[in-house]
C-alpha cells in the first residue's frame, strides 16, 4: 500500500489544494472553447451548493483550486469526468486528430473502458489546515501566470481568481470568508 500525504481525509469538510493536470501535460486549455467548459462546469456545481471556491488559477495544461465540499472527493471526481468527456466531445465534433491522437496515445493502457484520456489521474490534495497555509498557497497559485513570463501582474491574467481578490470582477466567484 502506497503512503501519500496527498489524500482526502473521510468525512473532513475543510479547504483543500488541489492541483489536476491534463494527460501528458498537454496544453488543451489554451483553447477558451475547453477553458469555458472547465468554468462553465465549475459555475454548475457552485450554483448548485456542490462545491465551495475559495481561489483558482487556470493555465494551459492544469488548474489549481483551493475548495471544499460535502465529500470533495466525489465532487472533483465528477468535474473532472464531466470536463473530460464534454471536451472529448468537442475534439470529436471539430475532427482535431492530433489532439485526439495524443488523448488516446497518452491514455493509461489498462483504463479499456475509453479511447482517450483527458486528466491525469489524482488531484494531489492538500488539506489547508490554518489561514496562513491559505494564503500561501492562494500567493503561490495567483502568482503561477507571472513566474510563467504570461502576465506582469497576476490580476491580469484572466483565468484567475487574483481579479476577485482585487475587487475586479472574476470568472467565478469565490468565497473570501475564511
Amino acid at each position: 500500500m502506497s503512503r501519500s500525504r496527498y489524500k482526502f481525509i473521510p468525512g473532513d469538510t475543510s479547504p483543500y489544494f488541489l492541483t489536476a493536470t491534463t494527460v501528458n501535460w498537454l496544453p488543451l486549455f489554451n483553447n477558451p472553447i475547453i477553458a469555458e467548459i472547465i468554468f462553465d462546469s465549475l459555475r454548475f456545481l457552485q450554483a448548485h451548493n456542490r462545491l465551495t471556491i475559495y481561489a483558482y488559477v487556470l493555465m494551459e495544461n492544469h488548474i489549481h483550486l483551493i475548495a471544499s465540499a460535502e465529500i470533495l472527493e466525489k465532487e472533483i471526481a465528477n468535474f473532472k469526468s464531466f470536463t473530460a468527456r464534454k471536451s472529448i466531445d468537442h475534439y470529436l465534433s471539430g475532427e482535431n486528430s492530433f489532439i485526439l491522437e495524443q488523448l488516446a496515445f497518452h491514455k493509461i493502457p489498462h483504463r479499456i473502458d475509453r479511447d482517450y484520456q483527458f486528466w491525469q489521474q489524482g488531484v494531489h490534495p492538500q488539506q489547508i489546515q490554518s489561514a496562513a497555509m491559505l494564503r500561501q498557497k492562494i500567493e503561490h497559485m495567483h502568482h503561477n501566470p507571472v513566474r510563467r513570463g504570461y502576465v506582469e501582474l497576476p490580476e491580469h491574467w484572466r483565468y484567475s481568481s487574483t481579479r476577485n481578490y482585487a475587487e475586479m470582477e472574476g470568472l467565478l466567484d469565490v468565497c473570501k470568508d475564511w
